[in-house]
């Protein structure tokens, strides 16, 4: 067989010509440099930063990285670059004003669209990511789907749909009078529709099994401090989930409640206002996050006549939220997990950053409440092969801020810069 040099030549030009073609629609490597940029693993701050990107991604992080040839360069100067941050707790469709379950009720379709609105604001404010624990209707997987298909800008979502709740309970928010024979899309009494409801949220779309394991502060005609679902109930929703690859959440303020959501073995437990000493020994043994919802504490009350907010509810917030913050301590101190979440909704989306003050007042470094809302956040929701750090295979989502967050958390209620997935949306 005769193999002439043009030949030879013409098989090596394809694929070379190939590449060429290849390389020239590759996304160009983004070299985002800042004075400083902190490190969550370690506690500490990198001078000289450069984060090197390619389309979503992280290819490199680190101290005065070479920089490639022809690489796009965002040059933030002296600011502090830190990971995208994650709120573990929020309910993105609702608002302040819908606090109580007021009874003239807002549309599904119009809370979708004000979770499209709450979801920007979110995200520029510096939190790239949420879990999202309770939406009717399923709302919150729309606009998560939406997000996710480029529609609308905003945060990722791990969404959870309609809460689970018992009937009459906390997450029975209806209100409607008997002869509706109308209760919310997420109640279930008894292991059989207990199951049900959580085979349904998965069959559309959940990421998360949201139970409501006690009373709470926003309803009417029940109290915090008392269980909702029996423990048997409470092992058959978590275990199902388990089973069919999602983690499951407990609002649950009162003892009882985050003792029988910890031996079922949930993932989380959401207030945990009443927590006591065997509650938190519990949770230390079974290595349950705790996710604290405390700063609202303080918009509710100063804020409760301007929202209406019905005063039986007002009285039970004076009693609930203050002791919150002497048990949570306590359970801070003695080294319960810790993730980051504020129940956005009941304050106004985008001033979730002023959790960490109160997180901080209570005891941590300003380090660990930042890892509370990047590595505890991103391993609680299943993410830390995705967020959390900035660390090459990790998404581009990162923020920037001035001063020095490594010694006052405030300034991470005024982030300046924030990019997602390497597109620059701040």
């Amino acid at each position: 067989m005769n193999v002439t040099t043009s030949s030879i030549r013409r098989a090596f030009a394809l694929p070379v010509l190939l590449l060429a073609c290849a390389a020239a629609h590759a996304a160009p490597v983004i070299a985002v440099k800042a004075a400083h940029m902190v490190d969550v693993r370690s506690g500490a701050l990198v001078d000289n930063a450069v984060v090197l990107i390619s389309g979503e991604r992280i290819t490199a992080a680190g101290a005065n990285l070479a920089i490639p040839q022809g690489a796009d360069i965002i040059d933030l100067g002296n600011k502090t670059l830190l990971p995208g941050l994650i709120d573990t707790h929020t309910h993105i469709t609702g608002n302040p004003e819908d606090a109580g379950y007021s009874i003239v009720a807002i549309s599904i379709p119009r809370m979708a669209l004000a979770g499209a609105r709450n979801a920007l604001t979110t995200l520029r404010a510096g939190f790239t990511s949420i879990r999202d624990v309770g939406a009717d209707g399923y709302a919150d997987i729309a606009l998560r789907d939406a997000i996710n298909n480029g529609d609308v800008p905003g945060p990722r979502i791990a969404a959870s749909g309609p809460p689970l709740g018992i009937t009459g309970g906390h997450c029975d928010d209806t209100m409607h009078a008997p002869q509706y024979k109308a209760t919310s899309l997420g109640v279930a009494d008894g292991v059989d529709e207990a199951l049900k409801v959580t085979r349904r949220n998965i069959k559309y779309g959940a990421d998360v099994i949201k139970i409501c394991a006690t009373g709470g502060v926003l309803s009417f005609g029940d109290d915090p401090r008392t269980s909702q679902y029996t423990l048997e109930e409470l092992k058959a929703i978590i275990g199902d989930a388990h089973r069919l690859g999602r983690k499951a959440a407990a609002h649950a303020h009162g003892g009882d409640g985050i003792k029988l959501s910890v031996l079922a073995g949930i993932d989380s437990i959401e207030h945990g206002s009443y927590i006591d000493d065997e509650g938190i020994k519990l949770m230390k043994e079974h290595k349950t996050y705790l996710v604290p919802t405390l700063y609202l504490g303080d918009w509710l009350i100063e804020n409760a006549e301007a929202i209406k907010l019905p005063q039986p509810l007002l009285d039970k917030a004076k009693v609930v939220l203050p002791l919150a913050r002497v048990n949570i301590g306590r359970a801070i101190k003695a080294g319960v997990p810790i993730a980051f979440g504020t129940d956005a909704a009941v304050y106004p989306h985008g001033l979730n950053a002023r959790e960490f003050a109160v997180l901080v007042k209570l005891g941590m470094t300003p380090i660990q409440a930042i890892r509370t809302a990047t590595l505890n956040a991103s391993d609680l929701l299943g993410w830390t092969d995705k967020v959390g750090t900035i660390e090459a295979g990790k998404f581009a989502d990162l923020i920037a801020v001035d001063g020095e967050p490594l010694k006052d958390v405030k300034v991470l209620e005024r982030v300046q810069w924030v990019m997602k997935g390497g597109a620059v949306v701040k």
